[in-house]
C-alpha cells in the first residue's frame, strides 16, 4: 500500500487569475476540469508523474481566513536566474513580503491574493527540481512529520532534524516535501494543502484506514459530498487523499 502527492491545492477568490500568475510564474499550461477550478501543469506532462507536483487553485466563498502554514520555494540556477525571475514575478503583481526574515539570500514574495512565496538563492541540492524547489509546511516537530509523512507516503526522507525535514519522491526527481520547525500553529484551516493519491490498483479506503492508523484525523473544509476524502496530519495540516489514478 503506498501513496504519492502529486499536487498542491489553493483556495482562491479567483481561480483563473490567481491561476494565470502561476502559470506565468512557472512556465506551465493552464486547463480546468469544470467551473471554479483551474489546473496547472508543466509542459508536456503526464499526469502523475514524479518530476512535478501539479498545482490547482479552487474558488471559495471566503479564502481569506489565511493561514500560513504552507508555501511554495522556487529555484533558480544562478545570480543572474534570480534577480530575472524576481523582476518577472514583480511584473506579474507579486509583491515584497516581510516575515521577519532579516538579511538573507533569499527573496519572500505574496502572490497577487497574499500567499506568501519565496524566490530562493542558487542551492546545489535544488538544481534538478524543476521550477518549484520544495512544498514547504509549518511544523513544531520535524521530526514526527518525518515519520508520518514518511510512513503515509513512499517518498524517502533525505534529512531530519529538530529544525526541518525534507523528503523527495523515492525516484530522486521532483520537488521536495520540507517541515521548517515554526511556533505552535492556530488552529483553523489553510489556504493551502496537500493532494495525495494512490497508485493504480490500489484500494483509497484502505489507504484511508491505514493513515488514521498512522495518527491522520477527519478533516472538514467545506468538501461537501466528493470522492476524495480530506484528512489532517497529527500537527494538523490539512491534505485530501484523491481515488486512485
Amino acid at each position: 500500500m503506498t501513496l504519492r502527492l502529486v499536487q498542491v491545492n489553493f483556495k482562491a477568490r479567483n481561480d483563473a487569475a490567481l491561476g494565470q500568475f502561476w502559470a506565468d510564474a512557472l512556465g506551465w499550461g493552464v486547463s480546468s476540469e469544470g467551473p471554479g477550478v483551474t489546473n496547472l501543469e508543466p509542459p508536456g506532462f503526464t499526469w502523475p508523474d514524479p518530476t512535478s507536483v501539479c498545482i490547482d487553485l479552487v474558488s471559495v466563498p471566503d479564502p481569506e481566513t489565511v493561514n500560513y502554514r504552507a508555501h511554495l520555494d522556487l529555484a533558480t540556477t544562478s545570480a543572474a536566474h534570480h534577480a530575472e525571475l524576481l523582476a518577472h514575478l514583480m511584473d506579474l503583481g507579486a509583491t515584497p513580503a516581510e516575515v521577519g526574515q532579516g538579511d538573507v539570500p533569499w527573496t519572500a514574495l505574496a502572490d497577487p491574493e497574499g500567499n506568501l512565496f519565496r524566490v530562493l538563492e542558487p542551492r546545489p541540492g535544488q538544481q534538478d527540481t524543476g521550477p518549484i524547489a520544495a512544498v514547504v509546511l509549518s511544523s513544531a516537530d520535524p521530526r514526527a512529520a518525518a515519520q508520518f509523512w514518511g510512513e503515509a507516503m513512499d517518498w524517502t526522507v533525505c534529512e531530519v532534524s529538530d529544525s526541518n525535514a525534507r523528503l523527495r519522491s523515492a525516484k530522486g526527481v521532483g520537488p521536495y516535501l520540507e517541515f521548517r520547525r515554526t511556533p505552535p500553529l492556530k488552529d483553523f484551516p489553510g489556504r493551502v494543502h496537500l493532494d495525495i493519491m494512490p497508485y493504480p490498483g490500489e484500494d483509497q479506503a484502505a489507504e484511508v484506514d491505514r493513515l488514521r492508523a498512522l495518527g491522520a484525523t477527519e478533516a472538514d473544509v467545506g468538501q461537501g459530498e466528493v470522492p476524495w476524502v480530506c484528512l489532517a496530519d497529527p500537527e494538523g495540516n490539512e491534505f485530501c487523499v484523491l481515488t486512485p489514478g
